[in-house]
């Protein structure tokens, strides 16, 4: 598929065909291309969970939805996802590289860091997961974590410490679907968010 294509067809899918998995090579393509993201400092500073068993997936959902959020149209559709992948982001790594000699940085403090480059470069990773999952056939949907189930999936999968989880992504190959109601927003288009030069006001003036 030519890239541009992927790229216009890339949107969220919440609901998927549960009895079709996704094959063992599409998976390792997937990870294979995630892991092709930039990263500063070529730090890499991403690791991902892979759940494609049944049970496991059934855990996730179990320790990541409020209960509050019952079998809600979202949370049932999701659950229909043959594949989830959460990936992380090790703010140590980056720290530690920028403290190596060819960097000149001669401590890990944090507040060097104009932005939390672990978490965006991690987000890229992603985003080459959600844009491979279409190459592929396949449709998928980023999403976080509430923080306040953040700790019961630390505990159910044995996530160590230094890691944070950035965002799961379900995957899978697509059933019918529904229009997110955000979609009324409608897009940006590049002429509403892009500045030449230098800011204009709306008048004109500079």
């Amino acid at each position: 598929m030519e890239f541009a294509e992927v790229v216009r067809r890339r949107r969220m899918v919440r609901t998927y065909q549960p009895d079709r998995p996704v094959p063992a090579a599409v998976v390792d393509r997937l990870l294979a291309h995630a892991v092709r993201a930039p990263s500063a400092g070529f730090s890499q500073g991403w690791e991902f969970l892979v759940l494609t068993e049944p049970a496991d997936r059934e855990r996730f959902w179990a320790a990541s939805s409020p209960p509050e959020a019952g079998e809600g149209r979202w949370l049932a559709g999701m659950r229909t996802a043959p594949l989830i992948v959460v990936a992380h982001s090790d703010k140590d790594a980056y720290l530690d590289r920028y403290a190596e000699p060819d960097k000149g940085w001669t401590d890990r403090d944090e507040s060097r860091w104009p932005v939390p480059y672990w978490h965006v470069d991690t987000g890229m990773a992603a985003l080459m997961i959600l844009l491979t999952a279409v190459d592929e056939g396949l449709g998928a949907c980023l999403f976080g974590i509430p923080p306040d189930r953040t700790a019961a999936y630390r505990g159910a999968f044995g996530v160590p410490a230094r890691l944070s989880p950035v965002g799961a992504i379900t995957v899978g190959y697509p059933a019918p679907d529904w229009r997110s109601p955000s979609l009324k927003r409608g897009r940006r288009e590049p002429d509403r968010v892009v500045h030449r030069g230098r800011w204009v006001t709306e008048t004109g003036d500079g």
